[in-house]
């Protein structure tokens, strides 16, 4: 996946090595559903701990910058 060079930069609190860019995104958590491209409603994993993944009332939001562009871009 070509993901750009600033949102790599941005995303500082990544624990996971950027698995999400070299498993094709198979260690993501799934989008449920996209806001205007800047809001990702996320399916809870449980098994992996996530800085980017916050609370959102009964559901999930991800902050990730590399994980938005991949969906943005790529619908993954």
């Amino acid at each position: 996946m070509d993901i750009g060079k600033e949102t790599i930069q941005q995303t500082v609190k990544c624990n996971k090595d950027f698995r999400c860019l070299k498993d094709n995104c198979e260690s993501c958590c799934k989008v449920l559903s996209c806001v205007d491209g800047k809001v990702h409603f996320v399916e809870y994993n449980s098994k992996s701990y996530c800085g980017y993944r916050m609370i959102f009332g009964n559901s999930y939001i991800c902050n990730c910058p590399t994980r938005k562009e991949i969906y943005n871009k790529y619908g993954v």
